[in-house]
């Protein structure tokens, strides 16, 4: 997919006409289509550290259930609903992109998106491996779940060996309650993150996350959404 050109700069209908049809072409690999909106009038929704995936992850289920495709335009983030619509601006060089949501992660401090081959091409990503970044919001999907919105956590690490998971709950549990340990496989290999509190709103979660950093020097806690 490349980037929108303005329609002033075209040099014509028929060298719109071309644009357009290829365009659609390079939109056949997505499965679904962007919306064509305008960004949102209140500016940048984030900014941080993207970085990008392709194997061995390429043919594994992403966190919707949809088989993932390094090709098609679409990204991991830890709390935007599947289906949500992101137009990524890579600060470096100006060159962006559009994503869809259909994954989690990535679970790194900093990070505030992963992204398909496909996008981290076209924004110049491939080689360095990591970009600074701006995420503008295109479209939100309806909410399926009306009355009964989403909950957020926080999470405070993520372990290979279960014993090591089941410590960090049995310390946060007294001062905290309410930390779980999940279980994940990533490759075939299990992972246990564990993760604090069942959160109406992501402003409370973020501000029991902010106290776990400041309280029992968790750096690496951030908010994830749970599904």
């Amino acid at each position: 997919m490349s980037n929108m050109v303005p329609y002033a700069a075209l040099g014509g209908l028929k060298h719109s006409a071309m644009l357009v049809l290829a365009s659609a072409l390079a939109l056949l690999g997505c499965g679904k289509s962007p919306p064509s909106m305008s960004l949102d009038p209140g500016g940048s929704f984030q900014e941080g550290i993207a970085s990008w995936y392709g194997h061995p992850f390429h043919g594994k289920r992403t966190a919707n259930g949809e088989v993932y495709d390094m090709e098609a335009s679409t990204a991991a983030h830890k709390t935007l609903p599947f289906d949500t619509w992101v137009k990524v601006v890579n600060q470096t060089n100006g060159r962006s992109t559009t994503v869809r949501i259909n994954d989690r992660g990535p679970f790194v401090k900093k990070r505030v998106i992963d992204l398909s081959r496909s996008a981290a091409r076209e924004i110049a990503m491939i080689g360095p491996g990591t970009a600074r970044v701006k995420l503008y919001i295109l479209k939100r999907p309806p909410d399926s779940k009306a009355g009964d919105g989403p909950f957020y956590a926080v999470q405070v690490g993520s372990f290979r060996e279960r014993g090591n998971a089941d410590r960090l709950r049995r310390i946060l549990d007294s001062d905290y309650g309410d930390v779980v340990v999940q279980e994940t496989r990533r490759q075939g290999t299990p992972f246990y993150r564990v993760r604090v509190g069942r959160l109406p709103a992501f402003s409370q979660a973020r501000r029991l996350a902010k106290r776990l950093q400041s309280e029992k020097d968790v750096e690496a806690a951030f908010v994830v959404r749970l599904e």
